[in-house]
């Protein structure tokens, strides 16, 4: 019997007895090795129902192969497609290499644990699940910041904007990576820890410890991997909105002066394109936020009030942040011209075509310049 397990030592703890099992404790089939790392939190709380650790194992297993192979065709279309390999591009390719490394990772190792109801595989690879997590979700982010900002610099600025180089794009890529593991390789360090969650099926960040330092580092990182990049997003999109609406209606009065109902020239389609480009970058950085969002708010009621915070509760962090790496392959192939064009040449059985085979042609034939430049959706 652990420290904790003891009712004596719980009571002294000055932890609510509200477990009607008596000992038995969610953290009772925990491995003596992983026991220094929980939290004397989760101490108080009943096993949960083996249905939700059967419910969960499920979502991981059609989550964990739908995410895998999805983000494995859009790699391999983009790289294989010469039309696609532009620098705005990469940033594509970083994002679903991100979401396939995530998923690679995390997934088999969160079906072991539901199947057998606790983390199994030891504490080192505990920490090591929960700083991939945390890796590639930046990693995720901060591409999805630098595809909108390449969509702003298009739409935004129009003709006065430097085009991404491929140089460019590089020095973005290898700049969220090195940021990235700069900011997840302190909890290896003392600032802060990687550790079991309440359900006890996966590991993370250590959001219940009473320490000021420890706190510290959960503040700067979620500024630093949320806030400015939510804040960033938002002021972007706000002007590329109002840039679309401003142009809109410059052609809308155009064709009325004209006596026409619209106008179809070859700025018109340009602007068009960019558009149904930046609304896939909206879409999935959208999903993201909303991905993320619940995770956040598990970190902060843990620090602020943990009362709030239950095992139950600790799963939707997980399921929300995982099901992200799922959206991306769906948003492009559903929304993305040349991709979708691409994937129905080299994988039909997948495509998601909208347009009979002339139309497609004719579209992409008159948006060639504006697809080379602006395919970082």
């Amino acid at each position: 019997m652990s420290y904790w397990n003891d009712p004596a030592n719980l009571a002294s703890s000055g932890l609510p007895s509200t477990n009607p099992y008596g000992n038995y404790t969610v953290v009772d089939t925990v491995p003596k090795e992983l026991l220094h790392m929980v939290d004397p939190h989760w101490y108080q709380f009943p096993p949960m129902n083996p249905l939700w650790y059967g419910l969960l194992g499920f979502f991981m297993v059609v989550m964990g192969f739908l995410s895998v192979f999805g983000n494995a065709v859009v790699i391999w279309v983009f790289m294989n497609t010469k039309s696609l390999r532009s620098p705005a591009n990469s940033l594509v390719v970083n994002l679903a290499f991100s979401d396939f490394l995530m998923m690679l990772t995390m997934f088999p190792p969160m079906v072991i644990s539901c199947y057998w109801q606790t983390w199994t595989l030891g504490a080192f690879f505990c920490e090591l699940y929960a700083f991939f997590g945390s890796l590639f979700g930046c990693v995720s982010i901060w591409t999805m910041l630098w595809i909108t900002l390449d969509r702003y610099n298009v739409i935004v600025k129009g003709v006065a904007a430097e085009p991404l180089t491929s140089k460019g794009s590089l020095l973005r890529v290898l700049f969220t990576w090195i940021f990235s593991f700069a900011w997840c390789l302190p909890p290896f360090f003392g600032w802060n820890r990687y550790v079991p969650e309440g359900n006890m099926t996966a590991c993370g960040t250590d959001y219940l410890t009473e320490d000021a330092i420890s706190h510290s580092y959960l503040y700067v990182y979620s500024a630093f991997v949320y806030f400015i990049p939510l804040v960033t997003i938002v002021y972007s999109y706000t002007f590329i909105v109002k840039a679309v609406a401003a142009h809109e209606k410059q052609m809308r009065d155009q064709a009325k002066k004209m006596g026409v109902k619209s106008l179809r020239n070859e700025e018109a389609q340009k602007t068009s394109a960019e558009c149904r480009l930046a609304k896939v970058a909206l879409v999935t950085v959208s999903l993201w936020f909303m991905a993320w969002t619940p995770y956040l708010v598990i970190n902060y009621a843990g620090m602020i009030s943990k009362s709030m915070v239950t095992p139950l509760f600790s799963i939707w962090g997980s399921v929300f942040a995982k099901a992200n790496a799922v959206y991306n392959p769906i948003v492009y192939a559903i929304s993305h011209p040349k991709y979708r064009a691409a994937l129905q040449k080299k994988l039909p059985f997948l495509a998601c075509s909208t347009e009979s085979p002339d139309n497609q042609s004719g579209t992409g034939s008159a948006n060639t310049t504006t697809n080379e430049k602006s395919e970082s959706a």
